[in-house]
Parts: structure tokens; sequence; C-alpha cells
């Protein structure tokens, strides 16, 4: 339920038939989707090594019942406008945003993790928003951020991250042996998902019709893909400022392509 709607916070009972809070608190804390999502866990058994326990797991609270519904009415009030004010996560998307991005890399960065970096940007965005709406808008980027979490992959087998750095620019960190075969795998997903975001006549013309900068009426592409990879396979990436302006350049490359396109750092 809080992966297929995701709240503004989890109150979770300890004691559940098949998983108890803190294995749903652990779960939660290892999906990037929802590692700023408060967790309130409920318990009859408040013992110290429980409250102890919960709040090591990453829970924001932990009340033990009988629970006065006031107290606990406040309790979230409370956890809501601490989690507000310190959210980094898109609220859009609720994928973490630049503060979660740039601790990942520079953590991947310090340990010596094989890393790769993956910049996704969205191409004729803004046409697309000024011919179709916001609202619209707003649909491609949410279903490009479900786009990217699917393909990224859930569970023990896969620990790409995922971050929303703003509008219609994403970011994905992965191994490098998995980076061509995911950028193909998004470029190719996305023009499956996105042809349907258009209207019949512009998908059969395949073009749309919106303004420029300038408030000309002219014709342009239907929404594609740009990735730039950048990855420390074959040679060494300095900071976080160095992954940024690596990626920045070769994900403009990959917009001088028609189409979606990925490029990928081939420098040694």
């Amino acid at each position: 339920a809080i992966r297929s709607d995701a709240p503004d916070i989890a109150v979770v009972d300890l004691k559940m038939p098949r998983r108890d809070g803190f294995e749903v608190c652990r779960a939660l804390r290892e999906d990037p989707r929802f590692e700023h999502l408060p967790v309130i866990i409920l318990s009859g058994a408040g013992t110290r090594d429980n409250k102890v326990s919960g709040l090591d797991l990453g829970a924001d609270d932990f009340v033990s019942k009988p629970v006065d519904f006031q107290e606990l009415l406040a309790r979230i009030r409370t956890i809501l406008r601490r989690a507000r004010r310190d959210l980094d996560a898109n609220p859009l998307t609720h994928l973490p945003g630049n503060a979660s991005i740039q601790s990942r890399i520079e953590d991947a960065l310090a340990a010596g993790s094989a890393l790769a970096v993956l910049y996704v940007d969205i191409n004729q965005f803004k046409a697309y928003n000024d011919a179709y709406g916001y609202d619209a808008g707003d649909r491609v980027i949410r279903a490009t951020a479900g786009l990217l979490l699917r393909l990224a992959g859930r569970g023990e087998e896969a620990r790409d991250f995922v971050g929303h750095i703003g509008g219609d620019d994403f970011i994905l960190l992965t191994d490098p042996r998995r980076m061509e075969v995911l950028a193909r795998s998004i470029a190719k997903e996305f023009d499956r998902v996105a042809f349907g975001f258009h209207n019949e006549n512009d998908r059969r013309r395949g073009k749309m019709v919106s303004t420029d900068r300038q408030g000309r009426v002219q014709e342009f592409p239907l929404l594609s893909v740009s990735i730039g990879i950048c990855h420390n396979r074959d040679r060494r990436l300095l900071s976080y400022a160095h992954v940024a302006q690596v990626g920045a350049e070769l994900k403009k490359h990959a917009k001088a392509r028609p189409g979606s396109a990925y490029v990928i750092d081939r420098r040694s």
C-alpha cells in the first residue's frame, strides 16, 4: 500500500501477521523512495530494548500502548513539521533530491566503489508542457520516475539508486557493468510509455505543435530521453563536481542526437 500510494507518514504496529513493524521499517529505509518517510511504531511491548531497536532501524518515534489518541496526533504533527522542513525528496515523485544524490556519489567515490552515473533528461519537455498543460507534464514526470525505479529494480538483488535532480532531470547510480544495458532499456521503455502521452493526431504525425522560447508557434519532435553516462571503470572520478561536469557534457552530446539516445564516456 505504501509503495503504490506514498503517504506522508506511516504509523505501524510492532506485531502484525506477515511482517512486524521492525521489518516494515527496515524495508522502507532500504528503498530510496522511502528513506525519508517518517515512521512511528506502536507497541504494547514498549520495553526499552524494543524502543532502542525501533529507533536504531530508523523509526522516528516509538509509542507504547495504550495510545492516547490526542498525544499520537500531536506526535504526528511534530514529526511531519520536522520532516517537511528537512525533506530533501522531490514533492512530485518522492525520489531523493540533490542533497541525497550528492551524498551517495561522494560516499561511493570515497569508498572507491565501482560507479556509473546516468544523467537522464526528457527532451522537448517545455514544448510538451506548453502544448498539453502542466498536469499532463506532471504525469510524464511521475511516469518517468516509475519507469526508472522499475528498471533499476527492487529488492535484495538490486542496489541501484534513483534520484530526482528537479524538473525533467533524473539521476541513476549503478554498477558500470549494468550501465549500457540499463541506458538502452530506459530509452526503449521511455519511447514506449511516452508515446501514449501524446494525442492521436500528434502520434500519427510524429510531431507536436507548441511555442518556442520566443513565443513562436512551431513543430517539435515527440518526447524522448537523453542519457549521459559517466563512470570510473576506465578513469578516476575526482569529486561530485567532476561527476556533474562530465555528466552534463555527455548529456549534451546525447541531446544532439535525434530521438532517445545515450552517450557513454569512452575516455580513459
